[in-house]
């Protein structure tokens, strides 16, 4: 859901997840993003971007970002009215009232939506594009390390991460898990071997401690 500022009355629409708030300007009100995105594309609505697209609230974030090497901005916190059966990838993060500072599940996805389809209703775009390159960039990094850290026996969380970062960094990640299953079975095989080679060591040192007997 994204918020519009609607240019002509439109009447409630029955769709499939319920019906939309009649349209009235200048009055606000929360509208899927497609329909966003048709009415803009219609001239009939303007769309307000969300808090956390802000520029300054872009720096903030980013700041975070780069302050905390080890571990990724936290994600929008639950509101206490939100039923317990919704996990943050589904909070309603994209409309005007949402917080600012907290990067949503879908932030990238919907950044390149809206600069593409809403850049004038977008304060200072080209900078909002330059941060949000930024934050990818650091962010991809941590990814990175994230998955050598694993290589190396350590534990990492991943908590705060975008859909289209673990779609990204899905390659490498699986890489680095193949590659450790491989380096265990690796050392397994090598340490039945130690095995077999010293229970055969032991049965020839038996073996000799009989002949000396006789």
């Amino acid at each position: 859901m994204v918020t519009v500022v609607p240019r002509q009355r439109l009447e409630s629409l029955d769709l499939l997840g319920g019906k939309t708030l009649s349209l009235r300007p200048p009055h606000r009100a929360p509208l899927p993003l497609w329909l966003a995105l048709l009415l803009k594309r219609q001239r009939r609505a303007n769309i307000l971007p969300p808090p956390w697209l802000h520029p300054h609230s872009l720096d903030r974030i980013l700041k975070i970002e780069t302050d905390n090497p080890e571990g990724f901005s936290p994600p929008p916190p639950l509101d206490p009215r939100t039923p317990s059966t919704v996990s943050p990838p589904f909070i309603p993060s994209n409309t005007a009232d949402s917080l600012p500072d907290y990067l949503p599940y879908h932030w990238i996805d919907m950044g390149e939506i809206l600069l593409e389809a809403a850049s004038d209703d977008i304060q200072d775009p080209d900078k909002v594009r330059e941060l949000l390159r930024d934050l990818r960039e650091v962010r991809m990094a941590k990814m990175r390390s994230s998955t050598l850290a694993v290589e190396g026996g350590g534990l990492t969380s991943l908590q705060g991460v975008g859909a289209m970062e673990v779609s990204e960094g899905r390659g490498f990640i699986t890489g680095v898990m193949d590659g450790l299953r491989k380096l265990g079975a690796s050392r397994e095989i090598s340490r039945r071997e130690k095995e077999q080679e010293g229970a055969g060591s032991e049965a020839d040192g038996n073996s000799e401690d009989e002949d000396m007997e006789l």
